[in-house]
Protein backbone atom coordinates (compact mmCIF):
# COMPACT_ATOMS: atom_id res chain seq x y z
CA UNK A 1 0.00 0.00 0.00
CA UNK A 2 1.18 3.39 -0.66
CA UNK A 3 2.51 5.70 2.52
CA UNK A 4 -0.17 7.73 4.42
CA UNK A 5 0.80 10.94 5.55
CA UNK A 6 -0.01 12.66 8.97
CA UNK A 7 -0.44 16.15 6.56
CA UNK A 8 -0.32 18.30 9.48
CA UNK A 9 3.47 17.59 9.34
CA UNK A 10 4.09 18.95 5.80
CA UNK A 11 2.87 22.55 7.20
CA UNK A 12 4.40 22.48 9.90
CA UNK A 13 7.60 21.51 9.50
CA UNK A 14 7.31 24.46 6.67
CA UNK A 15 6.02 26.80 9.51
CA UNK A 16 9.10 25.41 12.07
CA UNK A 17 11.71 26.38 8.59
CA UNK A 18 10.51 30.25 8.41
CA UNK A 19 10.44 30.89 11.94
CA UNK A 20 14.23 29.69 12.23
CA UNK A 21 14.89 31.50 9.70
CA UNK A 22 12.77 34.87 11.44
CA UNK A 23 15.10 34.07 14.30
CA UNK A 24 17.98 35.39 12.50
CA UNK A 25 16.60 38.44 11.92
CA UNK A 26 14.74 39.38 15.36
CA UNK A 27 18.56 38.38 16.74
CA UNK A 28 19.57 41.16 13.89
CA UNK A 29 17.22 43.52 15.19
CA UNK A 30 18.15 43.05 18.79
CA UNK A 31 22.26 43.71 17.99
CA UNK A 32 21.29 46.53 15.76
CA UNK A 33 19.37 48.46 18.04
CA UNK A 34 21.69 47.97 20.78
CA UNK A 35 19.19 46.36 22.71
CA UNK A 36 21.36 43.26 23.47
CA UNK A 37 21.67 44.15 26.95
CA UNK A 38 18.15 44.95 27.06
CA UNK A 39 17.11 42.24 29.46
CA UNK A 40 20.66 42.23 31.32
CA UNK A 41 20.67 38.80 32.45
CA UNK A 42 19.39 35.44 32.10
CA UNK A 43 17.03 33.08 32.20
CA UNK A 44 15.41 35.98 34.02
CA UNK A 45 15.21 39.71 32.18
CA UNK A 46 16.13 41.45 35.35
CA UNK A 47 17.26 39.84 38.84
CA UNK A 48 13.62 40.07 40.12
CA UNK A 49 11.80 39.67 36.77
CA UNK A 50 11.59 36.43 34.10
CA UNK A 51 9.45 39.79 32.47
CA UNK A 52 11.08 43.08 30.65
CA UNK A 53 9.85 46.06 33.09
CA UNK A 54 8.81 49.57 32.53
CA UNK A 55 12.67 50.91 33.74
CA UNK A 56 14.73 48.11 31.04
CA UNK A 57 12.77 50.77 28.14
CA UNK A 58 12.14 49.42 24.65
CA UNK A 59 15.42 48.01 24.32
CA UNK A 60 14.12 45.59 27.06
CA UNK A 61 11.40 45.00 24.99
CA UNK A 62 13.12 44.23 21.71
CA UNK A 63 15.53 41.79 24.08
CA UNK A 64 12.07 40.03 25.28
CA UNK A 65 10.58 39.79 22.34
CA UNK A 66 13.35 37.82 20.74
CA UNK A 67 13.59 35.73 23.74
CA UNK A 68 9.91 34.97 23.13
CA UNK A 69 10.51 33.98 19.72
CA UNK A 70 12.46 31.15 21.05
CA UNK A 71 9.29 29.48 22.94
CA UNK A 72 7.38 29.73 19.30
CA UNK A 73 10.30 27.81 17.72
CA UNK A 74 9.95 25.35 20.91
CA UNK A 75 5.92 24.93 20.19
CA UNK A 76 6.39 24.37 16.53
CA UNK A 77 9.12 22.24 17.16
CA UNK A 78 7.09 19.98 19.64
CA UNK A 79 4.29 19.76 16.63
CA UNK A 80 6.72 18.68 14.12
CA UNK A 81 7.53 15.62 16.68
CA UNK A 82 3.67 14.61 18.01
CA UNK A 83 2.59 14.86 14.29
CA UNK A 84 5.77 12.53 13.05
CA UNK A 85 4.49 10.33 15.54
CA UNK A 86 1.19 10.21 14.30
CA UNK A 87 1.95 9.38 11.16
CA UNK A 88 1.12 5.94 9.42
CA UNK A 89 2.95 4.50 8.76
CA UNK A 90 5.43 6.02 11.17
CA UNK A 91 8.76 6.96 9.45
CA UNK A 92 12.25 6.94 11.62
CA UNK A 93 13.36 9.55 9.28
CA UNK A 94 10.93 12.35 10.13
CA UNK A 95 10.40 11.24 13.56
CA UNK A 96 14.22 11.58 14.12
CA UNK A 97 14.83 14.96 11.97
CA UNK A 98 11.63 16.54 14.09
CA UNK A 99 13.61 15.10 17.56
CA UNK A 100 16.56 17.11 16.60
CA UNK A 101 15.28 20.08 15.82
CA UNK A 102 13.57 20.13 18.97
CA UNK A 103 16.79 19.26 21.01
CA UNK A 104 17.87 22.33 18.83
CA UNK A 105 16.12 24.74 20.41
CA UNK A 106 16.73 24.71 23.96
CA UNK A 107 20.95 24.19 22.84
CA UNK A 108 20.30 27.61 20.99
CA UNK A 109 18.08 29.32 24.26
CA UNK A 110 21.23 28.33 26.56
CA UNK A 111 23.74 30.04 24.16
CA UNK A 112 21.72 33.07 24.13
CA UNK A 113 22.21 33.19 27.85
CA UNK A 114 25.62 32.77 27.72
CA UNK A 115 25.71 35.74 25.09
CA UNK A 116 24.02 37.97 28.12
CA UNK A 117 25.95 36.30 30.33
CA UNK A 118 29.41 37.46 28.46
CA UNK A 119 28.10 40.61 27.67
CA UNK A 120 27.84 39.62 24.22
CA UNK A 121 31.35 38.54 23.41
CA UNK A 122 31.51 38.41 19.74
CA UNK A 123 32.82 35.20 19.17
CA UNK A 124 29.78 33.50 21.15
CA UNK A 125 27.74 35.40 19.28
CA UNK A 126 28.35 34.46 16.07
CA UNK A 127 28.13 30.79 17.73
CA UNK A 128 24.45 31.62 18.23
CA UNK A 129 23.96 32.37 14.98
CA UNK A 130 26.07 29.45 13.36
CA UNK A 131 23.69 27.01 15.56
CA UNK A 132 20.52 28.79 13.43
CA UNK A 133 22.05 27.77 10.69
CA UNK A 134 22.39 24.43 11.89
CA UNK A 135 18.40 24.28 12.72
CA UNK A 136 17.56 25.94 9.51
CA UNK A 137 19.41 22.84 7.87
CA UNK A 138 17.44 20.32 10.00
CA UNK A 139 14.64 21.76 9.60
CA UNK A 140 14.19 22.39 5.78
CA UNK A 141 15.18 18.26 5.97
CA UNK A 142 12.31 17.75 7.52
CA UNK A 143 9.92 19.88 5.10
CA UNK A 144 11.64 17.73 2.28
CA UNK A 145 11.34 14.73 3.68
CA UNK A 146 7.27 14.98 4.11
CA UNK A 147 7.76 15.15 -0.16
CA UNK A 148 9.73 11.87 -0.42
CA UNK A 149 9.35 8.01 0.08
CA UNK A 150 11.63 5.91 1.99
CA UNK A 151 13.52 4.06 -1.15
CA UNK A 152 17.33 3.92 -1.53
CA UNK A 153 18.27 7.51 -2.59
CA UNK A 154 18.58 7.64 -6.83
CA UNK A 155 20.68 10.06 -8.07
CA UNK A 156 19.67 12.44 -10.84
CA UNK A 157 22.89 13.52 -11.94
CA UNK A 158 26.25 12.32 -12.74
CA UNK A 159 28.20 11.96 -9.64
CA UNK A 160 31.10 14.90 -10.36
CA UNK A 161 28.02 17.20 -9.99
CA UNK A 162 27.34 15.74 -6.82
CA UNK A 163 31.25 16.52 -5.83
CA UNK A 164 30.71 19.57 -7.25
CA UNK A 165 27.60 20.60 -5.21
CA UNK A 166 29.86 19.68 -2.52
CA UNK A 167 32.17 21.72 -2.57
CA UNK A 168 29.47 24.43 -3.44
CA UNK A 169 28.17 23.66 -0.10
CA UNK A 170 31.43 23.78 1.81
CA UNK A 171 31.61 27.13 0.14
CA UNK A 172 28.48 28.39 0.98
CA UNK A 173 29.76 27.52 4.73
CA UNK A 174 32.73 29.64 4.57
CA UNK A 175 30.93 32.20 3.31
CA UNK A 176 28.68 32.12 6.51
CA UNK A 177 31.69 31.65 8.80
CA UNK A 178 33.12 34.38 7.34
CA UNK A 179 30.28 36.93 7.60
CA UNK A 180 30.64 36.10 11.14
CA UNK A 181 34.22 37.14 11.37
CA UNK A 182 33.40 40.49 9.71
CA UNK A 183 30.54 41.15 11.63
CA UNK A 184 32.17 40.45 15.48
CA UNK A 185 35.23 43.46 13.89
CA UNK A 186 32.65 45.53 12.95
CA UNK A 187 30.61 48.24 15.15
CA UNK A 188 27.03 46.63 15.50
CA UNK A 189 28.23 45.34 18.48
CA UNK A 190 24.38 44.81 20.38
CA UNK A 191 25.64 47.37 23.05
CA UNK A 192 27.95 50.44 23.18
CA UNK A 193 30.07 48.92 25.65
CA UNK A 194 30.30 45.47 24.17
CA UNK A 195 33.48 44.47 22.79
CA UNK A 196 34.59 43.54 19.42
CA UNK A 197 36.87 40.72 18.30
CA UNK A 198 39.95 42.76 17.32
CA UNK A 199 40.20 42.36 13.92
CA UNK A 200 40.89 44.57 11.23
CA UNK A 201 37.51 45.24 9.81
CA UNK A 202 38.64 46.13 6.33
CA UNK A 203 40.57 42.43 6.05
CA UNK A 204 38.32 40.51 6.89
CA UNK A 205 35.44 42.35 5.04
CA UNK A 206 38.08 41.60 1.88
CA UNK A 207 38.65 37.65 2.62
CA UNK A 208 34.73 37.42 2.85
CA UNK A 209 34.23 39.02 -0.57
CA UNK A 210 36.81 36.65 -1.96
CA UNK A 211 35.10 33.73 -0.64
CA UNK A 212 31.44 35.31 -2.20
CA UNK A 213 33.84 35.43 -5.45
CA UNK A 214 34.24 31.80 -4.83
CA UNK A 215 30.63 30.81 -3.89
CA UNK A 216 29.54 32.61 -7.04
CA UNK A 217 31.76 31.50 -9.68
CA UNK A 218 31.10 27.58 -8.36
CA UNK A 219 27.27 28.24 -8.56
CA UNK A 220 27.78 29.79 -12.34
CA UNK A 221 29.95 26.23 -12.54
CA UNK A 222 26.91 24.24 -11.73
CA UNK A 223 24.61 26.32 -13.58
CA UNK A 224 25.80 25.10 -16.79
CA UNK A 225 27.48 21.84 -15.68
CA UNK A 226 23.80 20.64 -15.15
CA UNK A 227 22.50 22.26 -18.53
CA UNK A 228 25.36 20.18 -19.98
CA UNK A 229 24.22 16.74 -19.20
CA UNK A 230 20.21 17.67 -19.56
CA UNK A 231 19.84 17.71 -15.63
CA UNK A 232 16.16 17.63 -14.26
CA UNK A 233 14.31 21.23 -14.57
CA UNK A 234 14.14 21.49 -10.97
CA UNK A 235 17.96 20.96 -10.03
CA UNK A 236 18.73 23.93 -12.96
CA UNK A 237 15.92 26.14 -11.52
CA UNK A 238 17.71 25.37 -7.73
CA UNK A 239 21.25 27.00 -8.93
CA UNK A 240 19.69 29.44 -10.96
CA UNK A 241 17.62 30.64 -8.09
CA UNK A 242 20.69 30.54 -5.60
CA UNK A 243 22.75 32.62 -7.81
CA UNK A 244 19.90 35.32 -8.17
CA UNK A 245 20.40 35.08 -4.13
CA UNK A 246 24.13 35.09 -4.09
CA UNK A 247 24.06 38.47 -6.49
CA UNK A 248 21.48 40.42 -4.68
CA UNK A 249 23.07 39.29 -1.40
CA UNK A 250 26.53 40.55 -2.68
CA UNK A 251 25.21 43.78 -3.80
CA UNK A 252 23.50 44.66 -0.63
CA UNK A 253 26.80 43.89 1.12
CA UNK A 254 29.14 45.97 -0.89
CA UNK A 255 26.51 49.28 -0.60
CA UNK A 256 26.36 48.03 3.05
CA UNK A 257 30.31 48.58 3.29
CA UNK A 258 30.87 51.54 1.19
CA UNK A 259 27.84 53.35 2.81
CA UNK A 260 29.49 52.76 6.42
CA UNK A 261 27.07 49.79 7.59
CA UNK A 262 23.30 51.20 7.80
CA UNK A 263 21.17 49.25 9.67
CA UNK A 264 18.21 48.85 7.54
CA UNK A 265 20.86 47.39 4.95
CA UNK A 266 22.75 45.29 7.71
CA UNK A 267 19.82 43.77 8.74
CA UNK A 268 18.62 42.94 4.98
CA UNK A 269 22.26 41.44 5.03
CA UNK A 270 21.58 39.01 7.74
CA UNK A 271 18.13 38.00 6.15
CA UNK A 272 20.21 37.10 2.86
CA UNK A 273 22.94 35.14 4.67
CA UNK A 274 19.95 32.85 6.13
CA UNK A 275 18.31 32.93 2.39
CA UNK A 276 21.43 32.32 0.85
CA UNK A 277 21.78 28.94 2.87
CA UNK A 278 18.47 27.60 2.12
CA UNK A 279 19.22 28.19 -1.67
CA UNK A 280 22.22 26.03 -1.15
CA UNK A 281 20.43 23.45 0.57
CA UNK A 282 18.03 23.10 -2.24
CA UNK A 283 20.48 22.76 -4.34
CA UNK A 284 21.95 19.93 -2.55
CA UNK A 285 18.69 18.48 -2.45
CA UNK A 286 17.42 18.18 -5.94
CA UNK A 287 20.29 16.16 -7.32
CA UNK A 288 18.39 13.24 -5.51
CA UNK A 289 15.41 11.99 -5.26
CA UNK A 290 14.27 8.79 -2.66
CA UNK A 291 11.00 6.97 -4.27
CA UNK A 292 8.05 5.66 -2.18
CA UNK A 293 8.48 2.38 -1.35
CA UNK A 294 5.04 0.30 -2.16
CA UNK A 295 4.25 -3.64 -1.83
CA UNK A 296 4.36 -4.58 -4.88
CA UNK A 297 1.11 -6.51 -6.55
CA UNK A 298 0.81 -9.42 -9.59
CA UNK A 299 -0.84 -8.14 -12.24
CA UNK A 300 -2.27 -10.98 -14.12
CA UNK A 301 -2.98 -11.08 -18.17
CA UNK A 302 -4.29 -14.10 -20.40
CA UNK A 303 -3.57 -15.14 -23.04
CA UNK A 304 -4.64 -15.66 -26.33
CA UNK A 305 -6.52 -18.93 -25.37
CA UNK A 306 -8.58 -17.36 -22.38
CA UNK A 307 -5.76 -18.93 -19.63
CA UNK A 308 -4.59 -16.85 -16.86
CA UNK A 309 -0.82 -15.93 -16.89
CA UNK A 310 1.50 -13.83 -14.53
CA UNK A 311 3.45 -11.19 -15.94
CA UNK A 312 6.92 -11.19 -15.41
CA UNK A 313 8.62 -10.36 -12.07
CA UNK A 314 5.18 -11.37 -10.26
CA UNK A 315 4.74 -13.98 -8.10
CA UNK A 316 3.92 -17.44 -10.09
CA UNK A 317 0.72 -19.09 -8.62
CA UNK A 318 1.16 -21.76 -6.44
CA UNK A 319 0.44 -25.69 -7.85
CA UNK A 320 -2.95 -26.83 -8.02
CA UNK A 321 -3.37 -28.90 -4.67
CA UNK A 322 -5.69 -31.61 -6.48
CA UNK A 323 -4.40 -33.79 -9.62
CA UNK A 324 -6.72 -34.11 -12.94
CA UNK A 325 -8.17 -38.06 -12.60
CA UNK A 326 -6.04 -40.42 -14.70
CA UNK A 327 -7.32 -42.96 -16.41
CA UNK A 328 -7.70 -46.98 -15.62
CA UNK A 329 -7.73 -50.18 -17.27
CA UNK A 330 -10.15 -52.68 -16.21
CA UNK A 331 -7.98 -54.05 -13.14
CA UNK A 332 -8.85 -50.79 -11.94
CA UNK A 333 -4.53 -50.05 -11.98
CA UNK A 334 -3.62 -46.51 -13.59
CA UNK A 335 -2.95 -46.52 -17.17
CA UNK A 336 0.44 -44.27 -17.54
CA UNK A 337 -0.05 -41.06 -19.96
CA UNK A 338 0.21 -41.52 -23.39
CA UNK A 339 2.95 -39.12 -24.65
Amino acid sequence: MPEVRFLPLRPLALASLIANIALIVTGAAVRLTGSGLGCPTWPKCTDASYTTTAEMGVHGVIEFGNRMLTFVLGLLAVLCVLAALLEKPRRRSTVWLSIAVLAGIPGQGVVGGITVLTDLNPWVVGLHFLLSIALIALAYFLWKRTYEGDGKPVDLVPRPLRHLAAILTVASVAVIAMGVVVTGSGPHAGDEEAKRNGLDPAAVSQAHADVVFLLVGLTIALIFALRAVSAPRTAVRAAVLLLVIELAQGLIGFVQYFTHLPVILVGAHMLGAGLVWTGTLSVWWSLRRRPTLETATPTVTTDPAGAPQAEAGSPSPAPSSTAEPSSADSTGEPVPAQR
